[in-house]
């Protein structure tokens, strides 16, 4: 029992840096456009399609197809930010919502048109790898992919988070975040920061979409799962908060591990009462501290402590028009 204990965290460890990825860029648009993508899972889901369409359709190797499609896909964020989200975001708390969702309706149907419903996966593609482990001590058996893909979401992370920091475009983002008209009033362009965080968001999307593929199938109906998984990850992390979504998806995977010992069907179930759980303690937690009522203990259950995109003040962006 004890060796099935460690197996099942060492396992939820490692399917928390999925979750970490097709996390991070919903984290980013709401961090930064202040905008949550009801469409992010069917982005990712239309990423992984793509790529997969290159690898068998046209011959493509993997990485190569990789590789094509992830700026592509961010094109597609940045026109779909610049022609949609910044109209919906005119409209109010509610229009955002409609087209997000109408959007991931189309994204559905379009994928449909194109694949048809049969399920896909890379697993093939990508040989051996799919199945590939290391024995380690106790018995334990650790998957070379969830390891790859747990160290690629340590590095995107990390990277993220340095672009943010270093680069000219991450301050400009990080104004943004913090206060838009602010931003402007000190020679940052506001619209094209956030149009470069949904391309982020996006292109993010697809890779987590593609890393889905190789771990299982995919059909062009599994975006909304996705979206609950990011968004569970995203809350617990406390949104916006870069590495907050790594721990929250670390988080994610080992309660769905650990209730995975018990049945199959407890391990979603384990992932949603913990998500559930974090929720309504920052909830009653907001409630007790903040003086404006249920709004205020909302914003404080969603984000929890401190939001990345937000740490750097507007005074800290330094330069001209980006």
């Amino acid at each position: 029992m004890a060796d099935a204990f460690v197996q099942a965290l060492v396992q939820g460890t490692l399917l928390g840096g999925y979750y970490a990825i097709v996390a991070v860029g919903l984290s980013l648009m709401v961090g930064v456009v202040r905008f949550i993508n009801l469409a992010h899972g069917d982005m990712a889901v239309l990423g992984a399609l793509i790529v997969i369409a290159l690898t068998q359709a046209v011959g493509l190797p993997v990485g190569l197809a990789i590789a094509v499609t992830l700026p592509v896909m961010a094109a597609l964020g940045w026109i779909m930010h610049a022609v949609l989200f910044e109209r919906a975001m005119r409209g109010g708390f509610l229009l955002p919502i409609l087209v997000t969702i109408g959007l991931g309706a189309a994204l559905q149907n379009g994928m449909f048109g194109l694949w048809g419903s049969n399920t896909r996966s890379l697993g093939a593609d990508i040989g051996g790898l799919s199945w590939a482990s290391w024995s380690l001590p106790a018995g334990i058996l650790v998957g070379q992919l969830p390891v790859l893909i747990f160290a690629c979401a340590v590095v995107v992370i990390g990277a993220l988070h340095l672009m943010l920091r270093a680069t000219r475009l991450g301050r400009a983002i990080k104004a943004t975040a913090t206060d838009p008209e602010a931003a402007e009033l000190c020679g940052v362009d506001a619209r094209r920061a956030q149009r470069a965080a949904s391309a982020i968001a996006v292109s993010l999307a697809a890779l987590a979409g593609v890393f889905l593929a190789m771990r299982g199938q995919v059909t062009p109906y599994s975006g909304p799962a996705q979206l609950i998984f990011a968004f569970e990850a995203v809350v617990i992390g406390g949104l916006g908060s870069i590495w907050g979504t790594l721990i929250g998806g670390i988080i994610l995977g080992i309660s769905q591990s650990l209730g995975g010992l018990i049945s199959n069907q407890a391990a979603l179930l384990a992932g949603h009462l913990v998500f559930l759980t974090v929720l309504m303690a920052r909830l009653a937690q907001g409630w007790r501290a903040g003086h404006g009522g249920w709004r205020v203990a909302l914003r404080a259950a969603l984000t929890g402590r401190g939001i990345t995109a937000r740490q750097g003040q507007t005074t800290a962006w330094k330069g001209k028009r980006t």
